[in-house]
Order: C-alpha cells, then structure tokens, then sequence
C-alpha cells in the first residue's frame, strides 16, 4: 500500500514538542485556531485571528519551517475587570512544510479576523499521466478513475 504524500507530517511532532515544553502553548493555539486542506492545486492554510491589527501579523519561512506571528494589544489598564477572558499578546504558530510545497508563491491576506496562506503544490507533486505501452504497440495513456 502505498503512502499519502504528506507535506506537513511533521507536525504533530512539532505539536507534541511544544505541549511538553514548560510554556502554555495550548493557550496560545487557543488564541489562533486554524484549518489546513488541499484545493487542487495548492494547499489553504486559514488561522482566526479575531481583534488582531493586521500590521502585527507575520508569516515567514525559514528552511521548510513557515511561522505566523500575530499580536493582540491589551485591553485598558486602568480599570476595574469583572471578566477578562480575551487572551492578549504574542501568538505563534509553526507548520513544516514537505518539499511539495513551492515556497517561493506563497501568499498571504487578511480579512475579517481570518488570516489565509495560499501554499501552491510544486509541479513535480501534482498527479500526472503516464503512458503505458502494451506489446509493443503505441503508449497510451492511463487515468485513476473506473468507468
């Protein structure tokens, strides 16, 4: 059987080192919950960042390590709080990227509290034909779809 090509298998690997550093990275994720999925041609990477003013958001990668940054202010200080649940301050979140990711175009906007990274396939990743020949005769070419 054959592997799911997977260009974020590293991941949960990176998760599972940050939930057992001594920081609060659970509350932090909290902060910037986000999907991941396939569309065609390139990958969508959508991460809620609701209150955040779009001149602190940061998204850089270094090696096949793509970083968001993205900072919340606090709220006044001199006040009296009856409920200050909004997590402020500095989030992170990092995603390794698979070597089927084109570095180089990818793209980034923000609208609405939703950040959205366009992370497009390389072309040597995405599904192709191959030609078959059969006894000689001329190659023809071959789908992975049934009738």
């Amino acid at each position: 059987m054959a592997n799911r090509y997977d260009p974020f298998r590293d991941l949960d690997r990176l998760a599972e080192r940050m939930f057992s550093s001594g920081v609060d990275w659970g509350q932090s994720m909290r902060a910037m919950p986000m999907d991941l999925y396939r569309e065609g041609d390139h990958w969508m990477l959508v991460a809620d960042l609701p209150g955040i003013d779009p001149r602190t958001i940061d998204v850089d990668v270094d090696g096949r390590v793509l970083t968001i940054r993205a900072e919340r202010a606090e709220g006044p200080k001199d006040v009296e709080w009856l409920v200050n649940e909004r997590v402020s301050g500095t989030f992170t979140r990092q995603v390794t990227l698979g070597d089927g990711v084109d570095l180089e175009h990818i793209t980034a906007s923000y609208a609405e509290g939703v950040l959205r990274l366009t992370l497009p396939v390389v072309e040597a990743a995405k599904p192709r034909k191959i030609a078959v020949s059969a006894g000689g005769s001329e190659p023809m070419s071959i789908t992975g779809e049934v009738a």
